[in-house]
């Protein structure tokens, strides 16, 4: 998952990773410009999965 990916669909794959887990808010899912390990972080400690994990639950979506 590079920057570009996320960031020319990010609207998209953020409601569909709202719709899949619930207790992610707005501020967990903002994704600003050089912050991705800091988004991935938030992500991380709220849903207790790996980057590895977070990654291809992104790239499936």
């Amino acid at each position: 998952m590079n920057t570009t990916e996320v960031k020319g669909n990010w609207n998209e794959q953020k409601g569909k990773l709202k719709q899949k887990f619930a207790i992610l808010t707005d501020n967990d899912l903002m994704f600003a410009e050089g912050k991705k390990e800091e988004m991935l972080g938030r992500l991380q400690i709220k849903l207790g999965k790996t980057k590895e994990e977070l990654h291809k639950i992104i790239a499936g979506l």
